[in-house]
């Protein structure tokens, strides 16, 4: 019975993505078409906005108009407008409503907040309706098993904005519609009560226990790929645990969870020994994760996440954690906007040619943005690097988003794409998005309020730590071991105030940040490991924020006070 609901409800899912998925094929044959009606629709619905009337939205007739007309821009350009959005005024930047205010992490400002309306939930699902068709028609047995969607705790629960706008999703299923949302929610293994778990530690408990109770499990959806190998990791500690729990219908987390909903978690875990007894087997046969979690989870197809850029090496772990299912990125999908979505058997992702305008900035081989010659879609070269820039139902008009995409391939005639960086120069292991304005700023407060006179300070994510943390790389002939305890803790501080960097730190994918005490030449050191990655003497630059790992094997010297792990001339 449980079989044939699951299959009701993924089959009512495609279906209704299907015709939105023959949309996007009949435009991959009609790039400039497609893009060039969305635009102008765009700026048909916002004419009579603020913005739309600075501009003269009304009487643009052409994409060449849009282009010479408004500028490209960043948030800065977007402050005063959210602000005015936040007070309550309407009819600021779209002719929507804005429904709520999404935080992400800025540059110049810790976190900026990106508006959200209905037609942007609906240009997003233009991309996610033809990915999800395609998961379906491509493995039709992903309709008899259950899903897990990223129920991530929330950090922001019932703030709002002094016009009383909303702060944030509430959880990652509000990206679908309506109708799709209760339909993915019916077949999820873990309910969305979840993400009102407060402690980290019982939200990774209570998450494992509703996973395992699945043994129809098909699909798990993540962004960064070490949140699930932070969550299976605790496998080898808890099981036993959760199997007593699953058996008796308990929930025995290591952390508090409020008693209410607790009750209501429990409510939904009905005792299942025969459930408890193959758990207790799959760890009981074997040692090799691998092997236990192919027991665990025998339908398991799909494991999709982020795979490219810095989180390519994260993702290639998954392959031998989950044997039994196939590894998938993501595409491009950033708070602004969908860039681009996968397709099964395709090198690269398809770009969301009906979810948003897009323009393309040819970026050099050092990495130089062109922002005289922005290219369109249908434009694009095979091999070629680009900055992406959107113009959004949202309200974000020629957008500078700073992904840099790699044209891979077609699909018909609509461009392959693979994210291979950011133009700005940002740090993102992890999904901490860590951008180099915010980051001089801390340090430069950091090292004012400790009174510290460094002849060096690099910020950079050491991985090779116990836990992956970021790490300031110092030199200074007045650092006692006192200030640098101060000065670490005054530079987190700092960075918390970026709202994806404080998730991952409660994630816990990153450690506190650590002070490494250089000794014996920074500079050339410096100078010496970039000129070996191919940057010429002349070129090298003092930077707040490095975007490579590996700084404390080059640097001599040695994590001090209580971070003081080992010398690296020891190792």
């Amino acid at each position: 019975m449980k079989s044939l609901l699951r299959v009701t409800a993924n089959g009512l899912w495609l279906a209704l993505c299907l015709p939105e998925n023959l949309r996007f094929r009949r435009a991959a044959r009609d790039v400039a078409g497609a893009q060039r009606r969305l635009l102008l629709d765009v700026l048909r619905r916002n004419a009579e906005t603020e913005f739309g009337r600075q501009y003269d939205f009304a009487s643009i007739n052409s994409i060449a108009d849009y282009q010479s007309r408004v500028p490209l821009s960043t948030y800065e350009d977007y402050q005063q407008h959210v602000a005015r959005i936040s007070s309550g005024r309407q009819r600021v930047l779209t002719r929507d409503p804005v429904l709520l205010l999404e935080p992400t992490s800025g540059s110049s400002a810790a976190t900026k907040l990106i508006p959200y309306t209905s037609s942007l939930k609906h240009e997003l699902q233009h991309a996610i309706a033809p990915w999800i068709a395609d998961l379906y028609l491509y493995d039709p047995q992903l309709m008899c098993g259950q899903t897990y969607w990223s129920v991530t705790p929330v950090t922001r629960r019932g703030e709002r904005t002094a016009g009383g706008i909303p702060v944030g999703f509430e959880e990652d299923s509000e990206y679908l519609g309506g109708f799709e949302r209760a339909l993915s929610q019916s077949v999820m293994a873990v309910p969305s009560l979840v993400k009102l778990i407060d402690e980290m530690e019982a939200f990774r408990y209570v998450t494992l226990l509703f996973l395992l109770r699945s043994r129809a499990l098909g699909l798990i959806s993540v962004w960064n790929p070490t949140f699930l190998t932070l969550l299976t990791d605790r496998l080898a500690e808890w099981w036993q645990a959760l199997a007593d729990d699953i058996a008796r219908g308990t929930i025995t987390a290591p952390a508090p969870i409020a008693a209410d909903l607790l009750a209501r978690l429990r409510a939904l875990n009905r005792p299942d020994k025969k459930r408890a007894g193959e758990i207790r087997d799959a760890f009981t046969a074997g040692n090799d994760p691998g092997e236990i979690h192919s027991h665990l989870w025998p339908h398991l197809r799909l494991v999709s996440c982020w795979t490219d850029a810095n989180a390519a090496r994260y993702a290639a772990a998954l392959e031998g954690l989950f044997p039994q299912a196939r590894v998938q990125g993501k595409g491009l999908l950033a708070t602004e906007g969908f860039v681009s979505f996968p397709l099964t058997g395709r090198a690269g992702a398809a770009l969301a040619l009906r979810s948003h305008f897009l323009e393309f900035l040819p970026v050099a081989g050092d990495g130089e943005v062109d922002r005289e010659h922005p290219r369109l879609a249908h434009e694009l070269d095979e091999g070629q690097r680009y900055s992406v820039v959107l113009t959004t139902g949202g309200g974000l008009y020629r957008y500078q988003l700073n992904d840099v995409i790699e044209v891979v391939g077609r699909f018909r005639d609509c461009p392959l794409i693979r994210f291979v960086g950011r133009a700005a120069n940002v740090s993102d292991w992890f999904g901490e998005k860590l951008n180099e304005i915010h980051v001089s700023r801390v340090l430069e407060d950091a090292l004012k309020a400790c009174a510290v006179r460094p002849t060096f300070a690099m910020l950079a994510c050491e991985l090779a730590l116990p836990l992956p943390a970021y790490t300031l790389f110092i030199e200074s002939h007045n650092l006692s071991d006192e200030t640098q305890g101060t000065l670490g803790r005054h530079i987190e501080a700092g960075l918390v105030e970026n709202y994806h960097y404080r998730y991952c730190r409660r994630l816990g994918q990153l450690d506190e940040v650590r002070v490494f005490r250089v000794e014996g030449g920074a500079i050339p050191a410096y100078l010496t490991a970039c000129q070996s990655r191919g940057q010429r003497a002349g070129d090298v630059k003092p930077v707040a924020l490095d975007r490579l790992d590996g700084w404390a094997q080059i640097f001599r010297g040695r994590f001090t006070g209580r971070q003081n792990i080992a010398s690296v001339s020891e190792r």
